[in-house]
């Protein structure tokens, strides 16, 4: 999402060279980021040395932020985004389209239609969802698997992490039932889960920038702030960094497939890697899953749900 943005080109290529380097292979992006920006860089890296043949090449549609309609799940929309995309990554086909959020003016039937039409043109190989609430999951889900011409979803992409765990509650069960591997992003908690903000707002941080304050502000509360502490200590007792012991965490919960890792830098990204290898012990999971617990009541956790 930095990509275009806060990351330019060559800091893209360093990025990428080393997450390949150790093994990685899915990159997710969208239509929208940096005004396609992004989708631009990628195509020219991938492009490169044949990357795209070791690659896993997620994207999104749906959004159109600064209209009137921020979210357009139409067939006329998808279906031209969708071209859109694959002429900015320079690719025949995208491996995982994934529906960047629910569109409440557009009946899913035709929404689900336009994925469809996608797989069946050889331009789309699986899709997914992503920032869909429980009972969307479920809809989608279901009313996809029994199409006439089912391609069924396979990925729910929603904000998960340490100091996010709503989705918990509906989201994650219903994945779960349903055979859908879970994306999170932001498994940083927006950035305060690296302990940045532990001592006040850092002038080069989001928090600081007047268009991400907002984004990151809610995570800078008491509740947090006790997740972040919590975190912290964690990490000193493993000599690891915090941001490692935040992303295992998210890593090692049911059902997520891969904790999706922002980096604006190819230093923050090197730290990020290398959570791959910590282990986190029992007790101190269970200590941080104390100190994080969402509230948890009637219908999802009533009576009773188990």
């Amino acid at each position: 999402m930095t990509w275009g943005r806060d990351t330019d080109e060559h800091e893209a290529r360093e990025q990428l060279a080393m997450f390949q380097d150790v093994g990685g292979n899915l990159v997710d992006t969208a239509d929208v980021y940096a005004d396609g920006a992004a989708e631009k860089i990628l195509g020219r890296l991938l492009a490169e040395d044949h990357r795209r043949d070791g690659i896993v090449l997620a994207t999104k549609s749906v959004s159109r932020p600064g209209t009137e309609r921020r979210f357009d799940a139409s067939r006329r929309h998808l279906l031209a985004a969708l071209d859109g995309s694959l002429r900015r990554l320079g690719v025949d086909c995208i491996d995982l389209w994934q529906l960047h959020a629910w569109d409440p003016w557009t009946p899913i039937d035709e929404t689900l239609s336009a994925v469809d039409s996608a797989i069946a043109a050889g331009k789309v190989r699986y899709a997914g969802v992503s920032n869909y609430s429980g009972w969307q999951v479920a809809q989608a889900a279901t009313l996809q698997s029994n199409g006439s011409n089912s391609n069924p979803l396979v990925s729910v992409q929603v904000e998960y992490s340490l100091v996010q765990r709503g989705v918990e509650r509906e989201v994650i069960p219903a994945s779960e039932a349903l055979g859908l591997g879970v994306l999170p992003w932001s498994p940083l908690g927006r950035g305060t889960l690296t302990g940045k903000y532990r001592n006040g707002t850092p002038a080069e941080s989001r928090a600081a920038n007047p268009t991400f304050s907002s984004f990151i502000q809610p995570y800078l509360g008491d509740d947090s702030r006790r997740v972040v502490d919590a975190v912290c200590t964690a990490a000193q007792g493993l000599d690891a960094q915090p941001l490692e012991v935040a992303l295992a965490w998210v890593r090692d919960q049911p059902g997520v497939c891969a904790p999706i890792l922002g980096a604006r830098t190819a230093a923050q990204l090197k730290v990020g890697l290398a959570s791959d290898n910590l282990e986190l012990p029992a007790a101190l999971r269970s200590a941080l899953d104390d100190v994080s617990k969402p509230e948890r009541s009637y219908p999802e956790f009533g009576w009773n749900q188990r």
